[in-house]
C-alpha cells in the first residue's frame, strides 16, 4: 500500500494507550528498493505510546503533506508526482494501516523504503527483514510456520530447515499442496514445475503489478527473468538460478517462494535463505556465484 493510503490516519485519537513499552525495535529507512541506506535505528525501549509514525518522527526529519497524512520526505528526500513515494514494511509485510495508527511491537523490524511503484504500486511482502516474520510475527502476533516441500527438493529442504532451526523457528513440515491455512506463514520450497498451480505462483506469473516480486519464469519454469523497477526484462537465467521471494494475495498472510528452474536454482536459493544475503533485499535472484537484488536496474 503506497504511503499515500498507509499515512492516512492522524496520530491523534488513534486510541493506543501509553502501556508498559517495549523493546527491540529497528527502523531502517532506504532508496530505491533497499539500493541505498539512508539511515538506520535500534531501540532498545521504545514508549509504549510507540507507533510507527511517531518513531519516524523521533529519529529523523520528516516533511508531509495534508495535514501531516502523508509522508513526502524523510532527511529531506521526497517523492514526486512521476510515481515515486515513500512506503514502508512492517516484519517484512506491506503495512496495511496508516503508520500513525500502527503500533510497534517488540520486535519490530520496520523499514521505509523510498521507490519508484510505476511497476508495482503495492508489494505485499519483502524478504529483506528476515528472520522476519517468522520470528515475531504480524501485529505483536507470532504466527506458525508451515513448510511445504516438493518431494525432489529434499536437499534444499534440509538446508531451510536447518536454517530455520538455528533461528529457533518451530516448523510443521508437509507436502506442497497440502495447504498451510489462513493463519500460517507458508514457506514454499521446490522448482517452479513443483510449485505452479498455487495460488502466488499465479501472482508471479500475471508480473509485478500483481505480486509486487520482480521476476518471474517462462519456458515451462526453465528460465527466469529478472526485471527492472517498471517491470521491463533485464536478464534472462537459466539452468541453476534460484529465487526467494515473498507475496500474497489481498490481505492474506505472506507466502515465501524458495524456487528455481531445476534442482541446483532450488538448492541455490535455499543456501541464500540466511539473514545476510537478504538483508534489505525485496526478493533475491541467485546464480553460480552471484547473488542478485530484485529488481534490478534499468538496462542502459
Amino acid at each position: 500500500m503506497a504511503v499515500a493510503t498507509a499515512c492516512a490516519v492522524a496520530t491523534a485519537g488513534c486510541g493506543l494507550g501509553a502501556g508498559a513499552g517495549t523493546s527491540d525495535v529497528t527502523l531502517v529507512v532506504t532508496r530505491d528498493f533497499g539500493s541505498g541506506v539512508i539511515g538506520r535505528v535500534t531501540a532498545r525501549r521504545v514508549p509504549g505510546s510507540e507507533t510507527v509514525m511517531r518513531m519516524l518522527e523521533r529519529s529523523f526529519s520528516v516533511g508531509t503533506r495534508y495535514g501531516g497524512g502523508f509522508v513526502e520526505s524523510i532527511d529531506g528526500r521526497s517523492g514526486t508526482a512521476g510515481r515515486r513515494d515513500w512506503f514502508y514494511y512492517v516484519n517484512g509485510i506491506e503495512a496495511a494501516r496508516g503508520a500513525a495508527a500502527t503500533a510497534v511491537h517488540r520486535g519490530d523490524r520496520i523499514w521505509w523504503d523510498l521507490h519508484d511503484w510505476s511497476g508495482a504500486r503495492d508489494t505485499p511482502a519483502v524478504v529483506g527483514s528476515f528472520p522476519e516474520p517468522f520470528i515475531h510475527g504480524i501485529g505483536g502476533r507470532r504466527l506458525p510456520t508451515a513448510l511445504e516441500c516438493a518431494a525432489d527438493a529434499v536437499e534444499a529442504c534440509a538446508l531451510v530447515t536447518d536454517e530455520l532451526g538455528k533461528l529457533r523457528v518451530p516448523v510443521a513440515s508437509q507436502l506442497i499442496g497440502t495447504g498451510s491455512g489462513s493463519d500460517s506463514l507458508a514457506l514454499e520450497v521446490g522448482t517452479w514445475r513443483d510449485l505452479r498451480g498455487q495460488i502466488v505462483t499465479s501472482l508471479l506469473d500475471q508480473g509485478p503489478a500483481s505480486s509486487g516480486v520482480f521476476a518471474r519464469f517462462t519456458d515451462k519454469g526453465a528460465r527466469l527473468e529478472l526485471l527492472d523497477p517498471r517491470g521491463a526484462v533485464v536478464r534472462t537465467l537459466g539452468p541453476g538460478a534460484g529465487l526467494v521471494a515473498a507475496t500474497a494475495q489481498g490481505s492474506s498472510v505472506p507466502t515465501w517462494l524458495v524456487t528455481g528452474t531445476d534442482r541446483a536454482g532450488v538448492r541455490a536459493a535455499a543456501a541464500a535463505l540466511n539473514p545476510a544475503a537478504l538483508d534489505g533485499h525485496f526478493a533475491l535472484a541467485v546464480t553460480g556465484h552471484e547473488a542478485l537484488a530484485l529488481p534490478l536496474e534499468p538496462a542502459r
